[in-house]
């Protein structure tokens, strides 16, 4: 069975907000990566999830389907999902996709966490 070919590391940047250092790809294959690294981001206080895609390598149609998933958990907890770190390429298909109209994109993550 092929192996998910991403890590993500949660950092918890104080009680109502934690980022998620995407490396790698993103695909079916993540699945698990990505709703663990939620479960560790997540607790009682957390409001805003922000995710950094600075170590993204590939991501599919099956990594945005994913993103879809968490989004709807996110938005179930009553949490926002921000995002930064995106190359041209990707910023182009969350416009294309409107994930960019549920997910706000930021340039950097002092703007992510400004906002936060």
């Amino acid at each position: 069975m092929p192996q998910a070919n991403v890590m993500m590391n949660v950092r918890r940047v104080n009680p109502t907000t934690s980022i998620i250092d995407i490396h790698g790809d993103v695909s079916a294959f993540a699945e698990n990566v990505l709703m663990e690294a939620y479960a560790e981001a997540n607790t009682p206080t957390t409001r805003t999830i922000i995710l950094n895609f600075a170590g993204l390598e590939y991501m599919n149609s099956s990594g945005i389907g994913l993103l879809v998933t968490l989004l709807i958990r996110i938005n179930r907890q009553k949490q926002r999902m921000y995002a930064f770190g995106l190359s041209e390429h990707y910023r182009h298909i969350f416009e294309l996709t409107r994930l960019s109209d549920a997910i706000k994109i930021y340039e950097n993550e002092s703007a992510a966490l400004s906002a936060a």
